[in-house]
C-alpha cells in the first residue's frame, strides 16, 4: 500500500495529509485525478459519512481510499449540529458567516456552553475492505459569542480553548496543528498503520 487515494478535494487536506504520510513512504493522491463523483453524506454519524467516502473513492480509483468527516457539537444541543455543521444554516449558498450566526443564537438560549470538534478517519484498503482502520477524535473547548482571529475557518473564531486562552482561529498553524481533532485523529491513525505494516512485516 503505497499510494492512497483521499476522498476529498481539499488543497490543505491533501497537503496536510501528503506530510504526514511520507514518513511511511506512502503518496496521497487527491480523488480529483481519477474524476471521484461527489459522494453522498445521507447518515447522522461521522464514522458512517467517512466509510461511506472512503469506500465510494477506493471505487472509483483502485487504490486505497482515506477519508475524513468532522464538524463541531454542542453539549446542550445534543451533538448538533455533528455532521451537519457545514451546511448548519442551509446551503444555498453553505456560509461560515451563517452557519456561526444560527449556532450563537441557538447557544445564546443555554448555559451551557461546551462544544468539541470531532474528526474521524477511516482508512480502506479496498472498496470492500471489511476491516477498515478507524480513529477519532474530540477537541474540547467552549462557546464565545464574540469571534475572535483570523487563522482559521468554520467555527473557529468562537472555539474558545480555556487552556491556551484563546480561539481556534488565534492559533498559529504549527499549534493548531499539535492540538486540534483532525492532529489527534492522525497521529492515532498513523500509529494503527505502522502496527499493521509492522505486523505484515513479521
Amino acid at each position: 500500500m503505497n499510494k492512497i487515494v483521499l476522498a476529498s478535494n481539499n488543497q490543505g487536506k491533501l497537503t496536510e495529509f501528503q506530510r504526514l504520510f511520507s514518513t511511511l513512504n506512502i503518496d496521497i493522491i487527491p480523488q480529483s485525478e481519477f474524476s471521484v463523483p461527489e459522494c453522498p453524506e445521507p447518515y447522522v454519524t461521522f464514522v458512517e459519512n467517512a466509510l461511506t467516502k472512503a469506500r465510494h473513492a477506493s471505487q472509483h480509483s483502485g487504490l486505497p481510499a482515506l477519508a475524513d468527516d468532522s464538524g463541531i457539537c454542542a453539549v446542550a444541543l445534543q451533538g448538533a449540529p455533528g455532521v451537519l455543521s457545514a451546511r448548519y444554516a442551509g446551503v444555498s449558498p453553505k456560509s461560515d458567516a451563517a452557519n456561526n450566526a444560527k449556532l450563537d443564537h441557538e447557544l445564546s438560549l443555554q448555559a451551557d456552553k461546551r462544544v468539541f470538534y470531532v474528526c474521524v478517519l477511516v482508512l480502506v484498503r479496498h472498496a470492500h475492505d471489511p476491516q477498515p482502520i478507524i480513529a477519532e477524535a474530540n477537541w474540547y473547548g467552549q462557546w464565545q459569542s464574540d469571534a475572535a482571529g483570523h487563522n482559521g475557518f468554520g467555527y473557529d473564531p468562537h472555539f474558545y480553548l480555556p487552556e491556551q486562552q484563546m480561539t481556534a482561529a488565534q492559533m498559529s498553524q504549527e499549534e493548531k496543528n499539535r492540538y486540534s481533532h483532525r492532529a489527534q485523529a492522525l497521529s492515532i491513525l498513523l500509529n494503527k498503520l505502522r502496527s499493521t505494516h509492522n505486523l505484515t512485516h513479521v
